[in-house]
């Protein structure tokens, strides 16, 4: 799936951790939650439910094994 308005390296770094904080300060308990509401909010503003799902589709398809190193360090 290609991205519409693709961000600049720089905004995805700052909103890559700016999500991941928002994922610690949600918690473990309520990461999930977290996570869906975000998506559900982010679907929304793009208004098309085809390409949602297509999105929903590629993020479960690439998504990748949790790496044994993170569980290592408590994460």
């Amino acid at each position: 799936m290609e991205a519409v308005n693709a961000l600049p390296a720089d905004a995805r770094d700052r909103l890559y951790a700016a999500c991941a904080q928002a994922v610690t300060e949600a918690g473990p308990a309520r990461e999930a939650l977290f996570l869906a509401r975000l998506a559900l909010l982010l679907m929304e503003q793009v208004g098309d439910e085809a390409r949602c799902q297509e999105a929903l589709a590629e993020a479960l398809h690439a998504l990748p094994l949790p790496s044994l190193s993170s569980h290592a360090n408590g994460d």
